[in-house]
């Protein structure tokens, strides 16, 4: 796909769906810096009058070095219970991105498909990109699917819409109620900034701005975040909890010298599995680097990063195409080891952290009674690894 020599900074538009803590953070943040208008599609109200209010926001990129405060402009947004205003704003849109969580995916869905209904009327045969922003396997196959159940028969979706998945490496830590009340919009994450992207996903040309990092096999890179990045935060959460279950920060865990080697030792074992899967695109020196560095960032102190954030959502994070059961799956496949992977994974299922208001996450309820049948249970059930039991 041809890269575009450059875009204009003038009556360039992204719609974002979700202005969410990625949405602001990462892919606000990277588009309006590059010069185009962000306009946020969210279903929280009094979010977006918030942004319509201010036009901007602040990103604060927090580090062990100290604070970069971002100012972001050009923003506006509109409310998701305005269907028909958001329908239309999507219909003319340059690009499009979606950062609304897998749950989210049901209630943007049927807005994208008249959005491109319309275009295509008032547009003709324009098509339209949309980044996918979520930490989620073969996220292009299934909007795909769910698109074409709800479009009309002669309409092209290969032609005319661009699916282009991401890895998103970005950490963004659980804003507190204390700082959302002083400043609503305010936003914290790490400095990492780089979003991998599908280079094959567009149907337009690729924009040319800083910070994209276009990957011709997407499929391998979302594996590497899943399987290294994703499985070893979650492993920190896990083991941590389970040996210092008082502990509130993912870098407190981490400063116990054996659940940070637990940690690396598990994060190497599914390299070893990914190097396998994917052997033309990674190797052991880069997947080393990468997984020291990782654990540097998780490490991050004034980020605030909390061992609940990071392990909580059980349903979705043991799920079999997810950061603990795809590795072990992939690796039996292999017939490589995968012990440690499993071990972080029985840890997971006695997880037990809270929130700052001493609550846990709402479905993760009903995963606890689900664990209270057994390990057995939550193995064959959830993760869909029967073949252990």
């Amino acid at each position: 796909m041809p890269v575009k020599d450059k875009y204009s900074t003038d009556n360039q538009k992204i719609v974002i769906f979700g202005a969410g803590r990625i949405g602001r953070s990462f892919i606000g943040q990277l588009f309006s810096r590059a010069g185009f208008e962000v306009v946020f599609l969210d279903i929280n109200n009094n979010l977006v009058k918030e942004i319509n209010r201010q036009g901007k926001y602040e990103v604060v990129h927090r580090s062990n070095e100290g604070d970069e405060v971002i100012t972001i402009t050009n923003v506006r947004g509109i409310s998701m219970n305005d269907r028909q205003h958001a329908v239309n704003e999507l219909a003319v849109a340059d690009i499009a991105a979606i950062s609304v969580g897998q749950h989210g995916f049901p209630d943007t869905i049927p807005v994208i498909a008249d959005a491109l209904i319309l275009r295509r009327k008032l547009l003709g045969d324009e098509p339209l990109d949309f980044i996918i922003a979520e930490n989620m396997r073969n996220a292009d196959q299934y909007m795909r699917n769910e698109l074409c159940k709800l479009l009309p028969g002669d309409y092209p979706p290969d032609k005319l819409v661009g699916l282009v998945e991401t890895s998103i490496g970005k950490m963004v830590p659980i804003i507190s109620h204390k700082a959302l009340e002083e400043l609503p919009l305010r936003v914290y994450a790490e400095p990492y900034n780089t979003l991998i992207l599908s280079a094959r996903g567009f149907k337009n040309p690729i924009p040319e701005m800083p910070d994209l990092e276009p990957k011709e096999n997407i499929k391998a890179w979302v594996d590497c975040k899943i399987f290294i990045h994703n499985l070893g935060h979650a492993a920190a959460a896990y083991l941590g909890f389970r040996k210092l279950p008082d502990a509130v920060f993912i870098h407190e865990v981490l400063e116990d010298p054996e659940i940070f080697e637990s940690t690396r030792m598990t994060m190497l074992q599914s390299a070893d599995i990914l190097l396998t899967l994917y052997p033309g695109e990674f190797d052991k020196p880069f997947l080393e680097a990468h997984i020291d560095d990782l654990l540097r960032r998780f490490r991050n102190v004034p980020l605030g990063d909390t061992v609940f954030r990071v392990g909580c959502d059980l349903y979705r994070k043991l799920s079999p195409d997810d950061r603990m059961a795809a590795p072990i799956r992939a690796a039996i496949a292999l017939n490589m080891p995968y012990s440690l992977i499993l071990n972080a994974l029985l840890a997971a299922i006695s997880f037990r952290a809270k929130d700052e208001n001493g609550e846990y996450f709402p479905a993760d309820l009903n995963f606890f009674s689900e664990a209270q049948l057994g390990q057995s249970h939550i193995l064959r059930n959830i993760c869909r690894l029967d073949f252990l039991i």
